[in-house]
């Protein structure tokens, strides 16, 4: 039986009541509600999207002190790397504070951002929209392929092993593939409500925590003397 740990507890409860919370105002036909409330603009999912992205970010630069403290340029820089995009994902998901500070968008994101925000993932430009198209379709695609498709060919193909490892990118486990899995089924099949999708990406940055704080690919982010191999 596996047993999680506190913080797996925690993260993995918010994900399970996120989705039960969410199938249960789909079934019930709570589409306002969940519309105007548990999915509003600026409501608890969308601020609990952008915690959890920044949440990521800290952990991913707190692993890239460590590697720097033992001397692990490399491994230091790509983890910085990646804290950087998910600072970015978390200025985004608040429009970088605008409503926070209520200050007015100006000049091109006032012209192009269909709802004139401060931010990109809104932009569109003619009838192409960014936010399907980069940070919608493609972006999920490759969210599920590294969540569910790169554990295992970690294990079984030497080279993808040997890039995966270079690149210091943290590896999901199956816990984290079951649940994205079973994330993607719920909202994308069984739920019929305005905004589900804001449910998803707060789902997401919880993911992420958990992979981050404790990755399948551990043995790369622990100290030189604790691990079988040397390099990094």
């Amino acid at each position: 039986m596996l047993r999680l740990s506190p913080s797996d507890q925690i993260l993995f409860g918010l994900i399970n009541a996120t989705l039960l919370f969410t199938l249960a105002y789909s079934i019930l036909g709570f589409r306002e509600q969940y519309e105007f409330g548990f999915g509003v603009e600026d409501g608890p999912i969308e601020y609990g999207t952008a915690i959890g992205l920044f949440l990521s970010c800290l952990i991913l630069a707190w692993q890239a002190v460590r590697m720097a403290r033992q001397k692990r340029i490399g491994a230091g820089a790509w983890l910085t790397l990646y804290a950087a995009a998910f600072l970015f994902g978390a200025g985004e998901e608040i429009s970088w504070g605008q409503r926070i500070f209520d200050w007015q968008t100006t000049g091109f994101f006032l012209e192009h951002n269909r709802q004139m925000e401060t931010n990109l993932h809104n932009l569109a430009f003619g009838e192409e929209q960014l936010a399907k198209t980069l940070f919608g379709r493609f972006l999920t695609i490759a969210i599920l392929i590294y969540l569910v498709v790169l554990p295992p060919l970690y294990k079984r193909v030497q080279i993808i092993a040997k890039i995966i490892d270079t690149i210091m990118l943290p590896l999901p486990s199956t816990r984290h593939a079951v649940a994205a899995v079973a994330a993607s089924v719920i909202i994308g099949g069984l739920v019929y409500v305005p905004r589900k999708w804001e449910a998803y990406e707060f789902i997401f940055s919880l993911i992420t925590m958990s992979i981050f704080l404790a990755p399948g690919n551990a043995h790369r982010f622990r100290p030189a003397s604790r691990r079988s191999d040397k390099t990094g």
